[in-house]
Formats: C-alpha cells, sequence, structure tokens
C-alpha cells in the first residue's frame, strides 16, 4: 500500500468515524468539532501531497 492509498484510508477512516461522532453527539459537541479537525488536517495533507507530485511532473524535462 503506498503513501497515497494509506492516507485515503485515514481520510475514510477519519470521516466514518466523523459521522459516527456526529449520530451519536450531534453537530456542536467538542469530540465532533475535533474529529472533523483531523479530517481537515488529512485532507490538507493529501492535498498537498498531490499538489507536490503534479508541480514535480511540471518540472520534469520533456
Amino acid at each position: 500500500m503506498n503513501t497515497d492509498e494509506t492516507l485515503q484510508q485515514q481520510m475514510e477512516n477519519a470521516r466514518q468515524q466523523l459521522h459516527d461522532l456526529f449520530e451519536q453527539y450531534g453537530f456542536g459537541h467538542a469530540c465532533v468539532l475535533e474529529q472533523s479537525m483531523l479530517l481537515d488536517e488529512l485532507i490538507n495533507q493529501y492535498n498537498r501531497m498531490f499538489q507536490t507530485q503534479k508541480t514535480y511532473k511540471n518540472m520534469q524535462p520533456m
């Protein structure tokens, strides 16, 4: 499993946990907000990784 797949799996797990916490506690509960921030950070990591890969590919000589 490569880094991309691992990060995607972490994002999916975090999304599912966020959904479960929301169902249990509602929108404004601290644990729901904390999980939301964790998911946001995973998404940001994924986007940074994708942007880095895209930039690197554009720098390759043709």
